[in-house]
């Protein structure tokens, strides 16, 4: 039964859906600890030793399709830039990596290299797949169990860093790093960006991506096992379809959502728009059963095309915006392999019963042209 499959799909989704856990970084470097970031596409990796009174951290920023710069640091004082310990990196035109400290004095601060007020070792810095990582080793003061964080990113002009911006999700980067529960809190509160970017996800990715396709299968291939199992396929394909919309519904409000938020930095007018003419699609679908023709209508032969090809449009759209969706959001490799694990089985098992229902019907053709031709015969011999 398809409900099962369901149930059980979405039960994988949550639970491997990691927004940073997951992230393997080069080296086999590991830490204890990590946060979703909710501005500025970031992340924060940590490890906090006390008993050698130090902070490993990996600060990562993804996106980053131009030449930019990013810094990550400590306040000793407040959740606010001025006064923030800072260690900043960028890539040079020529490739190479530059990474330093830099205490930030003022607002009218160029970001200089200088020392900062607490020692820091083992400092380096990465550039791959769109992608800065820091890594640095603090020594913070016995019996700390918060610090204030703070990062930034900004354009580079060459050499040079340029300034940030003074709006949206640019005044909005800082935080409380709680040492002792092991989690980042936003300094406004909780990181609604993240819970609406996974909430989106996932109930998109039911929706488009397993329960309509679920009831696309259970139409076409329930229905072809022949009229015992009319009306129950018609029972089950309503029973995934129209909850699947809804759900779909709830994933397309969590998506305007984000486009008003303006800290989340999303905005995908592809994507988007393929949201929107899924939610219209949907809505032709699922009208169906209050404009659906009677069976013995003289324009039903019309309708079902028309309801089967938005049908194939709505399950080809929905698989390709998940995907887009992914490399968007740039989610946790145990999601991506979720998903991809019950994508391929959903193709596989379509292929499958594709080829049953050819083998199926093919036979029954055969059989009633063979009892054609057999009666034929006989009534030529009749004669």
């Amino acid at each position: 039964m398809p409900v099962s499959p369901f149930f059980g799909s979405v039960v994988v989704i949550l639970l491997l859906f990691s927004p940073c856990s997951d992230f393997v970084f080069p080296n086999d470097k590991a830490f204890a600890s990590c946060t979703d970031l909710p501005t500025l596409n970031s992340f924060l990796h940590w490890t906090h030793k006390p008993s050698s009174r130090t902070l490993e951290i990996a600060y990562r920023h993804t996106g980053i399709t131009s030449p930019k710069w990013v810094a990550w640091g400590i306040n000793p004082t407040s959740p606010r830039m001025v006064g923030t310990q800072a260690i900043v990196a960028y890539q040079k035109p020529d490739g190479t990596m530059t990474v330093y400290t830099s205490p930030v004095n003022g607002y009218r601060t160029q970001l200089q290299e200088g020392e900062l007020s607490f020692p820091v070792s083992d400092l380096s810095a990465s550039f791959s797949n769109d992608e800065i990582i820091v890594f640095a080793t603090l020594e913070v003061p016995d019996n700390t169990f918060a610090l204030n964080h703070v990062w930034q990113d900004g354009p580079m002009n060459g050499n040079s860093l340029g300034m940030h911006d003074l709006s949206g999700s640019h005044l909005q980067p800082m935080g409380t790093l709680n040492l002792t529960s092991e989690q980042a809190l936003a300094s406004h509160g909780r990181d609604s960006n993240t819970v609406l970017k996974i909430s989106h996800g996932v109930l998109n990715t039911v929706s488009w991506g397993i329960m309509m396709p679920l009831g696309f299968m259970t139409a076409r291939y329930l229905k072809a096992v022949g009229p015992s199992t009319d009306p129950l396929w018609f029972y089950l394909h309503i029973a995934l379809q129209l909850p699947g919309y809804i759900i779909g519904m709830a994933g397309g409000a969590t998506g305007l959502l984000l486009l008003l938020h303006k800290s989340s930095g999303i905005h995908q007018p592809c994507h988007m728009g393929i949201g929107i003419l899924l939610f219209c699609l949907g809505l032709l679908q699922v009208s169906a059963l209050i404009f659906r023709p009677a069976k013995d209508h003289k324009y039903r032969y019309i309708w079902n095309r028309f309801h089967h090809g938005i049908g194939y449009t709505v399950l080809l759209l929905g698989f390709a915006n998940i995907w887009i969706g992914f490399s968007i959001l740039k989610p946790a490799m145990g999601w991506v392999i979720a998903y991809g694990v019950i994508f391929g089985a959903i193709v596989l098992s379509s292929v499958v019963l594709e080829v049953w229902k050819k083998l199926t019907r093919d036979g029954k053709t055969d059989a009633a042209q063979e009892v054609t031709i057999s009666v034929n015969e006989a009534g030529e011999n009749t004669a």
